[in-house]
């Protein structure tokens, strides 16, 4: 059954990625009853956000942490501990257990702190930890450690035959499967961009240590005196000022920062009903910080001025700006953003490339269709192909006719339970 000769394994749907998004995708695949699914990963281990982000504080209320760990049926029957007689059958008082606010479950963690605040991104990661474990034992589904390589389209039948890389092959591991559907949730890393002007041989420091107090410590304590830019005034950008800060003040007193920033602060601020700057404003305990210590009348007296030198300039300055400030440092750090994460090469049976363009308010893609003898012909729906999470967002419109792209949890579920009943 490894797919190496033969009929190949055929699948209602292949799964890529094992992040939130792709925990999402399965349980709200199972919900409408789409399965047998082959959900493919490099390690089951909670994404990007569980091996690189466990000590980051949420911008995420933990009431929203429990509706995203109980919102389709499957979900909660993992919480709840007790499988039903079907995979399609919610959990019953018959089963032995009520999934409810008030019965033990396995959500205890969370559902003993503050529902209106922020945790640690480790108490998320671990409900991700065990969505993920109780996925991988519900009938129907069927994991693959790997990574999915190529996938082709046949142009006769419209489904996909998948090519499987495993880092550890062996008789049971799939090389190579087929499916009706592919799902796409293959995550983001942050953004390093070349800087302008004559600052090209600075060190960088990449955005992942710096968010880890334990790793950024690591790192630079070691060192003699040490001068790092931060570039940015993102989300992450305060919380890894205030690593620095937080660093400086205790371990590292020989610690210079230079913050870079051409815009003021901007936070997430609740409306009648919604959240203006919902996913790009500071939120939680970062917001909180940048408005007692960053803010020009609270830096003059807060601590932190002592350690911080705040540099702003305006957009098309950056060249100037980087040539005159950043010299003398010994790490430069980014951040600016996240980048998609390469996905699997696609193409069709006749050989074709396929490159696909996601449709934001669907969670679909479209590509370039292209005649036998090579000529470009229109943008057409791609089939069975579908996004999710913080690479594939969906885009949102506030009331204000503000245009953002809807990153996080509760988003992700949001969106997947919209549009997945097109991907029957």
């Amino acid at each position: 059954m490894g797919g190496t000769s033969g009929t190949l394994p055929e699948y209602e749907a292949v799964v890529v990625g094992a992040g939130p998004a792709g925990v999402t995708c399965v349980g709200n695949l199972l919900e409408r009853k789409v399965a047998p699914i082959l959900w493919v990963d490099d390690g089951f281990d909670g994404g990007r956000m569980n091996r690189k982000y466990r000590e980051v504080p949420s911008n995420t209320k933990v009431s929203l942490f429990i509706d995203f760990a109980t919102a389709v049926a499957p979900f909660r029957k993992i919480v709840s501990g007790t499988p039903s007689r079907s995979r399609w059958e919610e959990p019953s008082e018959g089963d032995g257990v009520a999934v409810s606010s008030n019965k033990p479950d396995k959500l205890q963690v969370l559902r003993g702190m503050d529902p209106e605040k922020g945790c640690q991104l480790s108490y998320a990661s671990d409900m991700i930890l065990m969505l993920t474990e109780g996925l991988r034992r519900t009938p129907g589904v069927v994991t693959q450690k790997g990574r999915v390589m190529n996938a082709e389209l046949d142009d006769a039948t419209d489904k996909w035959t998948v090519a499987i890389r495993s880092e550890e092959p062996s008789e049971k591991n799939f090389t190579s499967a087929q499916a009706k559907r592919i799902v796409l949730c293959t995550g983001s890393s942050p953004v390093e961009t070349p800087l302008p002007g004559n600052v090209v041989d600075l060190p960088h420091l990449d955005l992942d240590t710096c968010l880890s107090p334990t790793c950024l410590t690591r790192k630079l304590t070691p060192l003699g005196p040490t001068t790092v830019s931060v570039i940015g005034a993102s989300h992450s950008a305060i919380l890894v000022l205030r690593n620095l800060y937080n660093l400086a003040r205790t371990d590292k007193p020989d610690l210079k920062i230079r913050w870079l920033t051409r815009h003021a602060l901007r936070y997430a601020e609740y409306m009648d009903g919604w959240i203006l700057r919902d996913s790009t404003g500071l939120k939680g305990e970062a917001a909180v910080w940048a408005r007692e210590n960053l803010e020009p009348e609270s830096f003059k007296t807060s601590d932190v001025s002592k350690y911080v030198d705040a540099i702003s300039y305006e957009k098309g300055q950056e060249k100037a700006m980087f040539e005159e400030h950043l010299p003398g440092s010994d790490f430069v750090i980014q951040a600016i953003g996240y980048t998609r994460d390469p996905i699997p090469s696609l193409n069709t049976s006749a050989g074709k490339d396929i490159t696909p363009f996601f449709e934001h308010d669907k969670g679909t893609f479209k590509y370039v269709q292209q005649s036998e003898l090579g000529s470009i012909g229109d943008l057409v729906p791609l089939p069975h192909v579908y996004g999710a999470g913080i690479a594939w967002p969906e885009r949102v419109t506030d009331p204000y006719g503000n245009v953002e792209l809807a990153v996080g949890f509760g988003k992700f579920q949001k969106f997947v339970k919209r549009v997945s009943p097109e991907w029957n």
